[in-house]
């Protein structure tokens, strides 16, 4: 009976909220400092039941707890983050920026574009594929499509065929296609087809291919005759990349050997092979050189002769921007005479 006593009052002192003693009724238990709470036993580990000494302690003295997540995070860890927002917010705006560039090039490409477009000799004849621009940007594969896609369905293209075959008509060629209006015809037909393979292949696919500018770009005047007549008929061999950089002229040489090389499948026999079609190819290219020599001198036979001024006034400005760096060269070199002695 005493043993299960003993046994209810340790239980009732485990479930119940400590009991602080009282130091005035019993002074020696004031002066007993308090003992640390026990561990757990083996057997309530393995039960799973915390100690009642550990739960008592913290129900009766909530501030013995440790304090958890109570100071403030450091400055540093705080403000590590701020460069790398900085750094994303920097390029995000850079990479905002691009595309922005980009469609500004691209409208002011289709803006020459449309400017060269309406560009004709004598008002007839087009002239697509020459910029009176020396700060034109590189056109998108798109543009120089439509450039020459343009070129090939303009109605001068189709009267220029069958001035061409009234032309080999008459001096006997291609006698394969027959006399008459079906030889007329024919001869039109294949005339039309060098044009269109010359344009879309030397003008358009291959600089999309090879990343080149298939515009003649324009000398102006300032240089002597001489230099702009060797420079056009170079115009031929050597072409502007993408890149702004000078290279040759793969395009328009490369060009006219394919289209050479398709005519063999509309042209007689007779005039077709692989020597025929090299020799059309350079003889396309040796004429394309007069054309360019014709391109770069018509702005100045049409202001002098027409009183018409092709380039709009882009001529001028040239002229007035070179006149301009002449006279400020010669005027720093007069400032850096005159402060020689002062420097002395």
């Amino acid at each position: 009976m005493a043993f299960l006593g003993a046994t209810s009052c340790l239980c009732a002192q485990g479930a119940g909220p400590a009991a602080h003693p009282d130091p005035a009724a019993n002074p020696s238990q004031a002066e007993i400092p308090d003992a640390p709470a026990p561990h757990p036993t083996d057997e309530e580990l393995s039960a799973g039941t915390p100690a009642p000494q550990i739960e008592v302690a913290l129900v009766a003295d909530p501030q013995s707890a440790p304090a958890q997540n109570t100071q403030p995070p450091a400055t540093g860890t705080a403000s590590a983050p701020a460069p790398s927002s900085s750094a994303a917010q920097s390029s995000t705006s850079s990479q905002a920026q691009q595309p922005d560039a980009q469609a500004t090039k691209r409208e002011k490409g289709q803006q020459e574009v449309e400017e060269q477009e309406h560009q004709r000799v004598l008002g007839i004849a087009p002239n697509f594929n020459e910029t009176y621009r020396h700060d034109a940007v590189s056109l998108t594969a798109m543009q120089k499509l439509n450039l020459a896609f343009h070129s090939s369905v303009d109605p001068f293209t189709f009267g220029a065929a069958f001035i061409v075959a009234g032309y080999h008509e008459m001096l006997d060629e291609n006698t394969g296609f027959g006399w008459g209006a079906e030889g007329f015809f024919k001869r039109s037909g294949a005339a039309y087809l060098d044009a269109v393979d010359g344009d879309m292949i030397g003008n358009a696919f291959l600089p999309i291919i090879l990343r080149q500018d298939p515009r003649y770009f324009r000398l102006g005047p300032g240089p002597t005759i001489k230099h702009r007549v060797l420079y056009s008929a170079m115009t031929n061999f050597m072409c502007k990349g993408d890149n702004g950089h000078w290279q040759p002229n793969i395009s328009n040489v490369g060009g006219n050997i394919i289209a050479g090389a398709l005519s063999n499948y509309y042209y007689p026999a007779q005039d077709s092979g692989l020597g025929q079609t090299i020799s059309n190819g350079m003889i396309v290219t040796a004429e394309g050189a007069f054309g360019s020599i014709f391109d770069e001198f018509w702005p100045d036979i049409s202001r002098k002769f027409l009183h018409r001024d092709p380039t709009h006034g882009l001529d001028a400005q040239q002229e007035a921007s070179e006149r301009s760096g002449s006279n400020s060269s010669s005027g720093s070199g007069a400032n850096s005479g005159s402060d020689k002695p002062v420097q002395k």
